[in-house]
């Protein structure tokens, strides 16, 4: 029984000194209070004496009552100026790594065009040669009727390398002819009956004119596996070429997007940094006002 009388004394004891320093805290706030309503009545009373110097907009809001007191505007001017320093100081990395990428694209552009033309130049040609041996063979067939050469059929006979060659074919068309005079004009090719009737059996004449009209044929194969070849290299490097310059255009037109916005982004930045900031140096300025007016 003694021991909890004991225990209920002291924790009566201990609340009474919790209940003593909350008594304590509260007179303080409470005179802090006091002071700071007799601080603000006193401002209020010396302001409306001076106001006839002053502007006569002023009141007693304009005035601080607390150092520390932070307005929205501030906290969004110090948020804008941190957004600011930190995409401000990205953009050059961002340039840098902006123009390296475009750079980038410039060269792979450049390598892409130029496998294009290479892949084209080879295209070409072979659709040239191709274009080239059908008309050589066109041009025999036309001027002397035969369907061989050499005893091996005309699409044998004319190949990529032979088809432009106007030896090959006074040679070999020349050797059909002998072997044609062999049997007979009469019951020979039409072709060569042909050059006979015109130039009235001259052997002469005959041979010359044989050996001109093949090379004839030979001028014009070459002549059109050239313009074939360099139409169709042409059309394929203006398709590649177009479809390259697209891909490249597409990528560069992004980054540089990226970089306007991020620029654009910034400036806005700055410029309502710059905006807030002047609106809160007028108004401090106004403040320093009142407070070297009150100080005298």
């Amino acid at each position: 029984m003694q021991q909890f009388e004991d225990r209920t004394s002291q924790r009566f004891h201990e609340y009474e000194e919790r209940m003593q320093s909350k008594r304590m805290q509260c007179k303080e706030q409470c005179d802090k209070d006091i002071e700071q309503i007799i601080l603000k009545d006193k401002i209020e009373k010396e302001l409306k004496q001076r106001l006839t110097t002053l502007e006569t907009n002023i009141d007693a809001n304009d005035v601080p009552t607390c150092v520390c007191e932070k307005s929205i505007a501030d906290k969004v001017e110090k948020g804008c100026l941190k957004c600011g320093y930190g995409l401000g100081g990205s953009v050059p990395g961002l340039g840098l790594i902006g123009g390296t990428a475009l750079y980038t694209i410039k060269l792979w552009k450049d390598a892409e065009i130029a496998a294009a033309i290479v892949l084209a130049t080879k295209e070409g040609t072979k659709v040239g040669i191709a274009k080239g041996i059908e008309v050589a063979m066109q041009g025999v067939i036309n001027n002397f009727r035969l369907q061989k050469l050499g005893g091996k059929t005309l699409q044998v006979a004319i190949t990529s390398e032979t088809y432009n060659d106007p030896e090959f074919f006074v040679f070999q068309i020349m050797g059909e002819y002998t072997s044609y005079l062999d049997t007979g004009i009469d019951n020979s090719n039409g072709g060569f009956r042909i050059f006979h009737e015109l130039l009235l059996d001259n052997s002469a004449k005959i041979k010359q004119s044989i050996s001109a009209t093949a090379q004839d044929v030979a001028k014009k194969a070459g002549q059109a596996a050239t313009e074939t070849t360099n139409e169709t290299t042409q059309v394929l490097t203006m398709e590649r070429t177009t479809e390259i310059t697209g891909v490249a255009t597409n990528y560069s037109t992004a980054i540089i997007a990226s970089i306007i916005a991020i620029v654009v982004i910034v400036l806005v930045m700055i410029i309502i940094y710059l905006i807030l900031r002047y609106r809160r140096g007028k108004k401090m300025r106004k403040k320093l006002q009142y407070i070297k007016l009150l100080n005298e």
